[in-house]
């Protein structure tokens, strides 16, 4: 049986590049899969500081999201990690079988604790691998969308399941990588040598899925260009490469389809076109949310149900791994 499982972390804002990266092919993915778990990964998220009334009010917020972009609750399971501590029972399993030298060579924990260097770094940012392997290994996920980025998070847990596997016998699936051929990686506006991120030290660096339209078009505008003025995608056009990608994103369109449409325009021309097509994409997901928000309490009903419906799944799973270590009566 195909089981998908992938979370996302209810950390400030969710832009165009977990859309049209991740986000919107979550949803396709629910019409041709046996089982979909999608989990909103808030123990991730405290790995570096937050603020715990903003991070409850994120949650709520990105559950929102998720349903306006598509996600269905009769089709996928949407719940929120805490709610499951059957994760932290395995991450403690794991962790005994992850090598520091492998975590150490994590490129995310690298960069997240170069940015976090003048505060405490806790050991939850140098292990959150371990609890990520945890999270699709409990549920013997055959199959998890990953970005470029997070391949070797994958391999990681890959390496975990084959690990026990050949200790204890036959407990996990070894997970193989679902990657988009096209979106898995939305680079900034700002810098199309980075991936656009929430947490980039410049609001010009993404669309946000709330920003007004008046800021989507300011944002586009800006939005840094290559040199020359042709409409091409290239090697040799790394920001005209990624607005073309966004483009086609958010039209349905190839990037042939876009350069022919517009051959011997400039880039003033483009960006605005560029910019309307995003408005239109996003329209009936903000408006959708803007329903959906209004009732907390169906949302929250929702990610409980979610919880409950995977919860014999993962006491089952975790009870047999914990036998095999010797664990428990």
């Amino acid at each position: 049986m195909k089981t998908i499982f992938s979370g996302v972390q209810p950390t400030g804002v969710l832009h165009i590049g977990n859309y049209f990266g991740a986000l919107k092919q979550w949803v396709k993915l629910q019409n041709d899969t046996d089982k979909m778990i999608y989990c909103i990964v808030d123990m991730h998220a405290i790995t570096v500081p937050q603020e715990p009334a903003v991070l409850k009010q994120n949650i709520t917020k990105i559950a929102a999201w998720l349903l306006a972009m598509g996600i269905d609750p009769e089709k996928s399971i949407l719940f929120v990690q805490s709610d499951r501590p059957e994760h932290t029972e395995l991450m403690w399993i794991l962790n005994t079988m992850t090598g520091m030298g492998q975590l150490e060579r994590m490129t995310q924990y690298k960069e997240k604790s170069s940015k976090y260097e003048n505060t405490m770094i806790g050991a939850g940012l140098f292990n959150y691998p371990t609890l990520m392997a945890a999270d699709i290994l409990l549920y013997k996920a055959t199959h998890v969308p990953v970005g470029d980025d997070q391949k070797q998070h994958l391999e990681l847990t890959r390496d975990l399941a084959e690990r026990f596997n050949s200790k204890y016998g036959s407990s996990f699936v070894v997970p193989e990588p679902i990657i988009s051929q096209s979106g898995a990686r939305v680079m900034g506006l700002d810098d199309p040598s980075k991936k656009m991120s929430k947490s980039a030290d410049s609001p010009l660096n993404f669309i946000s899925l709330d920003d007004t339209d008046e800021v989507i078009r300011n944002k586009v505008k800006r939005a840094v260009t290559d040199s020359g003025n042709e409409i091409k995608s290239g090697a040799d056009k790394p920001a005209m490469s990624n607005l073309l990608e966004i483009f086609a994103e958010a039209t349905g369109k190839t990037i042939a389809e876009i350069e022919s449409e517009f051959v011997g325009k400039g880039y003033g021309e483009f960006k605005e076109a560029l910019a309307e097509a995003i408005i239109a994409c996003l329209k009936p997901i903000r408006e959708r949310y803007e329903r959906i928000i209004q009732d907390p309490a169906k949302i929250h009903q929702i990610l409980a149900q979610g919880a409950t419906k995977i919860e014999a799944e993962a006491r089952s799973n975790i009870a047999e791994i914990k036998k095999k270590v010797g664990l428990g009566s």
